[in-house]
């Protein structure tokens, strides 16, 4: 797959859609169709894909209880949510080096980016928060077992991404690093570059995000 080329992009970006859903990520292992959902919620304007059509895909493609980001990636070029007499498709995916700031950066402007990585320390954060939107993700170590779908959605200081998620940065933790905003289990946190790059193992943008057949 080729890669994401470098493109000058603002300091700050960020696409964090007024309606989530954990798309039963909760209760299943459909994490990458989940994240699919959230990508079609990025669009302007905003298309929420109801929590019964996402089960209804997951189950008919074999990936409610797991499933590869390309599997999915390459049958949602096909045949991607059918919901309001339109079929929500994805673009072409490109793979996308995640250690880059300033290629992920640019990816990032152009769209959500799908990432797998390993759950362990992300779950710890989020479950400390409720599962609730204005989490902080730091200090993380590395962590090679892949088996969780996010989505990356923004980028800009800590500071900057806090404001808009309408939170505060916790005490420790210096607002003027760069940290990423981060999709999982229905909420949108904060995570440090380190952190990321440390349980990140394969990263994708689809060009563009939404096909609206």
């Amino acid at each position: 797959m080729p890669h994401v080329a470098l493109a000058h992009v603002p300091a700050h970006h960020l696409f964090f859609p007024k309606k989530l859903s954990i798309w039963h990520n909760d209760l299943h292992g459909d994490c990458v169709t989940a994240e699919e959902a959230f990508a079609k919620a990025c669009h302007k304007p905003e298309i929420f894909i109801s929590d019964a059509e996402v089960e209804k895909w997951a189950k008919a493609h074999g990936v409610y209880e797991g499933a590869t980001l390309i599997s999915v990636l390459k049958w949602m070029q096909k045949e991607g949510f059918t919901q309001s007499d339109h079929t929500y498709d994805d673009g072409s995916h490109t793979t996308v080096d995640w250690t880059n700031p300033a290629v992920l950066k640019s990816a990032l402007y152009h769209g959500p980016v799908k990432i797998g990585v390993a759950a362990d320390q992300l779950e710890t954060t989020c479950r400390a928060h409720n599962f609730k939107t204005g989490w902080f993700a730091t200090g993380y170590t590395e962590d090679n077992n892949e088996d969780h779908c996010v989505s990356l959605c923004g980028y800009g200081t800590i500071t900057w991404l806090a404001h808009q998620l309408d939170t505060s940065v916790p005490s420790g933790i210096d607002g003027s690093k760069p940290g990423y905003a981060m999709f999982t289990w229905g909420s949108i946190g904060i995570i440090d570059v380190p952190s990321m790059v440390a349980i990140t193992h394969e990263a994708w943008l689809r060009t563009p995000t939404t096909v609206i057949v």
